[in-house]
């Protein structure tokens, strides 16, 4: 019988941290474990991108990213590895010349990993394959909410006529009917638009926005309060968490495809997404049922500061997601 243990990553103290297995944090991967709670999944895939090309290779860059990774998390005061069996279930195959084919074959590659209960945390990969993942959780939950960092909105409608790219998917999203758009919303903002009715378009398509330039003036605790009223709490409905890597300033995220200037620090987004955890022990947290973390293009990074960036995203993410009790 398998001990109902969760099964975390390497001993540090017997395996050297630059040694061990290539998974994230050093984790075991699907095929060693019976069952796991949360699996993290590469989508090495950016035919999508508009500038920079390369987060194709984000997702082996953030697993080298996470290995001094740690099993106890002080800040949430949890640990996630022990709380709940996080396993890494590679990468998906997905075609990089075909872009409608690559998002079947993601669609249907994550509602087969979620097939057991498990949340889904994928490692992109451009962000042009947050609308599989939608589809696939719709499938499981109906509409849900998407609580989206990134400098840019990503509801544009088509470029140079294509309508699936990395600035596409919650417009499609919504227009599919996958979002609830009462509850989703934008956090970090910035930088240039194309004109004023992109914002009136992102609003008719359920967004509200927190601009970059409102942690300046609001600072992080309300931001987070913020945040979870337009998510609506504990018991308001599933939440998707998309974390586009370049909502970081790019000096705390070079290596990405489409950088703008004025971003958030990494402590800034990592205090944010703490306050998606309960508020007090025994309390509901918000109901995440999906993340991904995209656009990490290792080309463009320097001694690895944009993969751990990514890496402590999922991690905190994973901290959340254990003091919720997420559970397959």
């Amino acid at each position: 019988m398998d001990s109902p243990i969760p099964r975390g990553p390497v001993d540090a103290t017997a395996v050297p941290r630059f040694a061990g297995p290539p998974t994230f944090a050093r984790l075991p991967r699907l095929g060693e474990v019976s069952r796991a709670d949360v699996a993290v999944v590469g989508l090495p895939f950016d035919a999508g991108t508009s500038y920079r090309p390369g987060a194709r290779f984000g997702p082996a860059h953030i697993r080298a990213s996470s290995k001094l990774l740690r099993p106890y998390h002080p800040a949430l005061a949890t640990s996630p590895f022990a709380a709940m069996q996080v396993a890494d279930a590679g990468d998906l195959g997905l075609n990089p010349f075909d872009i409608p084919e690559a998002l079947r074959s993601c669609e249907l590659g994550m509602r087969s990993l979620a097939q057991d209960g498990a949340t889904l945390v994928g490692l992109g990969g451009d962000h042009t394959l947050a609308l599989p993942a939608l589809r696939a959780l719709h499938a499981l939950h109906g509409p849900v909410a998407v609580l989206h960092f990134d400098a840019h909105l990503d509801t544009w409608d088509t470029y140079m006529g294509a309508a699936y790219t990395h600035g596409t998917p919650f417009r499609r999203a919504s227009e599919e009917g996958l979002i609830d758009r009462e509850r989703s919303v934008h956090v970090g903002i910035r930088g240039p638009l194309y004109g004023a009715g992109d914002l009136d378009d992102d609003t008719r398509l359920g967004f509200a926005v927190v601009p970059a330039d409102d942690y300046e003036s609001d600072g992080v605790a309300r931001i987070v309060d913020r945040v979870r009223h337009r998510l609506g709490g504990p018991g308001a409905g599933p939440v998707y968490v998309s974390v586009d890597i370049d909502v970081l300033d790019p000096a705390a995220a070079p290596g990405t495809g489409t950088p703008e200037a004025g971003g958030l620090t990494s402590r800034e987004l990592l205090h944010t997404l703490r306050g998606l955890a309960p508020a007090a022990p025994g309390e509901p947290g918000i109901d995440v049922v999906g993340v991904d973390v995209v656009e990490v293009a290792p080309a463009y990074d320097h001694a690895e500061i944009t993969g751990i960036a990514a890496a402590h995203v999922v991690y905190d993410l994973l901290g959340v997601l254990a003091l919720s009790g997420r559970r397959a």
